[in-house]
């Protein structure tokens, strides 16, 4: 029997697995790179990346923007990292995603168009202010790690950097995400409760 459209809609994720499948190829990146070396470990990292996105799109009905679009940044880098047996795309990966959505969240905030009510306005409500406080924070973040990144892979080995994405990038933005809650309560709406129906 297949679904209809609103439990369709009503599908969500668990939090712990949406985690999981967020760490599940950067853990897949970190093994095949310790046993084959960067290269096995980019196209591992793609095939977990796309395997993830699938269980995603599984469980949900649906794919996230940043997830989304991570993976095409993924897919074309992993490419010319593997086509050219260069490591230098895979690991300019990151700071190319983080700047994307750094700029894009200030860019779009000073269009006056914000971006961030579209990825995360089915999750929460918030004030117009505090979707601009969260909007610049975000982009301020995304933007320190996109620089972050750029110092990390420029200045140790490959296997450091690898340690580096699997066990510092992902707990760091988890960190910072969990940081942004007094915000976020400080400055949410309650939904308008349903009307009663008329008898």
């Amino acid at each position: 029997m297949t679904d209809t459209p609103s439990e369709t809609r009503l599908r969500t994720m668990h939090p712990l697995l949406k985690f999981a499948l967020e760490l599940g190829p950067l853990v897949v990146f970190f093994i095949a790179n310790g046993r084959g070396g960067i290269y096995v470990a980019t196209g591992a990292f793609m095939v977990a990346t796309f395997a993830a996105l699938a269980v995603m799109w599984i469980v949900a009905r649906k794919i996230a923007v940043m997830p989304l679009v991570s993976a095409g940044v993924v897919l074309v880098f992993g490419t010319l990292t593997i086509v050219l047996q260069d490591d230098h795309f895979i690991k300019m990966k990151p700071t190319m995603v983080n700047a994307l959505f750094g700029l894009a969240l200030l860019g779009g905030l000073w269009l006056r168009k914000p971006l961030l009510p579209y990825v995360l306005g089915d999750v929460f409500v918030l004030t117009d202010q505090g979707w601009r406080e969260l909007t610049i924070r975000w982009g301020v973040f995304f933007l320190v790690m996109a620089v972050l990144n750029e110092v990390v892979w420029r200045t140790v080995s490959t296997d450091m950097w690898v340690a580096f994405k699997t066990f510092v990038y992902l707990p760091l933005t988890l960190v910072f995400a969990m940081a942004q809650v007094p915000l976020m309560t400080r400055h949410g709406v309650e939904p308008p409760a349903d009307k009663p129906a008329d008898r």
